[in-house]
């Protein structure tokens, strides 16, 4: 029996974190450095780099400032000239699971 296979899925980034990819690649090229050696240096994995620079992660505050200790910049260094890409949110809002406890109109008299 044959199976159909479906097409790759699509993953669609947001301009910031393209730009924050691009800028990352720039600032491992100034600093003449290799994916495996940033990560190395940095202490994530090679691939998570590469998924940064091409714009499809969305690292943590505490991983882009492990990557700016190992390219020796700031954090406002990696981010300065990112000040015109739009911060707009993109897609759609995260649902919030929790029910929100029922208010009593007694509570708020």
């Amino acid at each position: 029996m044959a199976t159909k296979h479906s097409p790759p899925s699509t993953v669609s980034s947001s301009p910031i974190c393209i730009a924050l990819g691009k800028r990352v690649k720039q600032c491992r090229h100034a600093a003449d450095k290799s994916q495996e050696t940033l990560a190395f240096e940095a202490h994530i994995d090679r691939t998570y780099i590469s998924a940064i620079e091409r714009g499809i992660a969305n690292p943590s505050i505490e991983t882009l400032a492990n990557i700016c200790h190992a390219l020796g910049i700031t954090l406002t260094a990696l981010f300065e000239p990112l000040e015109g890409v739009s911060l707009a949110p993109t897609g759609e809002r995260r649902r919030n699971a929790a029910t929100p406890p029922e208010i009593k109109r007694s509570r708020l008299r």
